[in-house]
């Protein structure tokens, strides 16, 4: 099993907490095949709070990630279009089965001391 952890705007999280975005997207996918997904709440929250397994990792042109995704995205179409502005590669990790920690976890219980910039691959979890 593989598991990253991604730094995600505490906004994001919260909809990924209440099921409206379903989908991470990405502007390049891991090398490794990815089960899981750690969520890194970024400032002001600066924790772990949950995880999410992987249920598809979508790669494709922009328009057709969008097409693909926007029901459950949890953004809009302009946010969607400027983070992939100039891009011609999107990628959308599909999440299934997210759980919530009762207690948010710190960086330094997975051995890490500064967040990752994209992501950070998780050997054990």
């Amino acid at each position: 099993m593989c598991a990253i952890l991604l730094s995600i705007n505490p906004n994001h999280v919260q909809n990924i907490m209440n099921g409206t975005k379903r989908y991470e997207f990405r502007k390049k996918a891991c090398k490794r095949h990815v089960d899981k997904i750690l969520i890194y709440s970024t400032n002001p929250i600066m924790r772990v709070v949950g995880e999410a397994e992987v249920e598809a990792v979508l790669i494709d042109n922009p328009e057709i990630i969008w097409k693909k995704t926007e029901k459950k995205s949890g953004i809009d179409k302009s946010f969607f279009d400027k983070y992939y502005e100039d891009r011609e590669q999107a990628v959308a990790y599909k999440l299934k089965n997210v759980i919530k920690y009762k207690v948010p976890r710190e960086l330094k219980d997975y051995g890490i001391t500064n967040a990752p910039q994209s992501f950070q691959y998780i050997e054990e979890v």
